[in-house]
């Protein structure tokens, strides 16, 4: 791994940094108290690249790497974790699974408008009685006698830009009988008949990233809409998870880093029995821990991203290193976030500050794209390959 990052890499760090810092960070308290999805920022993120960092450029995307895309989900999830789900979403669950499995004109009408933030993109698995277990699904796609198209009914769950979405990754049942095997991926425009939105789930935090149910009747997907093969559908869902995973931690670490850094400022500024907080050795201890964790999440995260680049050559897996990241990155957030709120005592408790956001904000990382439970399954699992 080189530890030296490119000048391409650097750029697109200091575009996010930049507009991260001007025009995020003066509005995340406002969309975190509203839940408004916002927009009118996404759009902006589209055409600066921000929505499409790993796609080629004639689908629309930056054509950049996955170290550029770690650096940059840092930088916009460090101002605001809303924004940065969003944009882990377009990138990892949506598009990196249309660019490996969708077909020219798949990518040409689905991934062109989402990379450039002209259209939100969402990525469709969990179903209310199937989170972890989502080879359980229920959501049914049954063809037509003539082949030209798919008939499909049900419902799925904390759809991520469900609310807002113009385009769907959705992954539904074609064989009851073959289980895991019998599950293929559709893209969905959310435009056509038969398509319905729930309400909005009112969350925790990430209050800004639109959450909801949604529901399919009778809804008619052309056969020319089916990602990859039948029975692909649940190999996909595992391929897109491992790169949305480095995603999550990219994430986390944006979010350990703000509070990290809000706490060592604070604790320069505030005075209690004479002198600085900072001076006395529990916060001093708490601000060592802090720092070691969180160098060690970024590292994690920067390996596993640099190994997913890797695969695209020579085809290995990176399942593992993914999980390791955000296992890793997600514990240290909250670990921070929690350290950086007893740092700012009274005040990390109030919305006048941000901290008690990025503690909010920081507990789905631990829940999403597998919980961290689930990660410990998979560490262990890939290591022993024992079922």
């Amino acid at each position: 791994m080189n530890f030296q990052f490119s000048d391409e890499q650097l750029m697109l760090q200091d575009v996010a940094r930049k507009f991260a810092l001007e025009e995020i960070a003066p509005i995340a308290a406002a969309h975190d108290a509203s839940g408004e999805f916002p927009l009118a920022t996404i759009r902006q993120m589209g055409e600066l690249g921000l929505m499409g960092i790993e796609v080629p450029a004639e689908y629309g995307g930056s054509g950049l790497d996955a170290i550029s895309y770690v650096l940059a989900m840092i930088e916009i999830s460090a101002a605001d974790a809303s924004h940065g789900t969003i944009m882990s979403v377009n990138n990892t669950l949506y598009c990196n699974g249309l660019l490996k499995y969708g077909t020219e004109a798949q990518k040409q009408a689905y991934v062109r408008p989402v990379a450039e933030g002209r259209a939100i993109g969402a990525y469709a698995l969990t179903e209310p009685q199937s989170g972890s277990d989502a080879s359980s699904m229920r959501i049914r796609a049954v063809r037509s006698a003539d082949g030209s198209h798919y008939v499909i009914n049900g419902k799925k769950s904390w759809i991520t830009s469900g609310p807002v979405a113009d385009f769907i990754t959705l992954f539904a049942v074609t064989e009851p009988a073959a289980g895991a095997k019998g599950i293929s991926a559709f893209l969905i425009d959310t435009s056509k008949p038969g398509f319905h939105r729930g309400k909005s789930e009112p969350k925790l935090g990430i209050r800004a990233s639109a959450t909801c149910e949604i529901e399919f009747t009778d809804y008619i997907c052309p056969a020319e809409d089916l990602l990859g093969k039948e029975g692909e559908g649940f190999k996909i869902a595992l391929g897109v998870l491992d790169a949305g995973r480095i995603g999550i931690a990219a994430q986390a670490v944006g979010i350990s880093r703000a509070a990290y850094e809000a706490s060592v400022a604070y604790a320069g500024e505030r005075k209690a029995f004479g002198q600085s907080i900072g001076s006395f050795q529990m916060i001093q201890q708490k601000i060592a821990d802090m720092k070691c964790r969180l160098d060690a999440a970024y590292l994690l995260t920067l390996r596993a991203a640099w190994l997913k680049q890797q695969s695209l050559e020579s085809g290995a897996r990176f399942t593992t290193e993914a999980s390791i990241a955000k296992l890793s990155a997600s514990e240290t957030a909250m670990y921070i976030t929690h350290q950086a709120v007893q740092i700012h005592g009274g005040m990390g408790y109030s919305k006048e500050m941000p901290i008690e956001r990025y503690f909010r904000d920081a507990k789905i990382t631990e829940i999403y794209e597998g919980t961290s439970e689930i990660q410990r399954m998979v560490i262990a699992r890939m290591e022993t390959g024992l079922r």
